[in-house]
């Protein structure tokens, strides 16, 4: 993860990650809302979702491949 910071810049807020200049914004909470939201998807790459396994197929008849009741002679 990278060293994350906030730096007022005369009316406006950049959002640094190590020394790089990555994002201005006008707000503070803004900013750091960002960060957060950046913190939580580099986490959840790292941490990958764990696939769920695929549904047991059905025993049920496909609906479409019966017959109309009202088209029985």
């Amino acid at each position: 993860m990278k060293n994350y910071s906030i730096v007022r810049i005369g009316h406006e807020y950049v959002v640094q990650a190590d020394t790089k200049s990555i994002l201005k914004v006008a707000s503070r909470r803004r900013a750091a809302r960002l960060v957060s939201a950046a913190v939580e998807l580099l986490e959840a790459e790292l941490h990958p979702q764990i696939p769920l396994p695929a549904a047991a197929p059905s025993i049920d008849r496909d609906p479409h491949s019966m017959a109309d009741p009202s088209e029985v002679p």
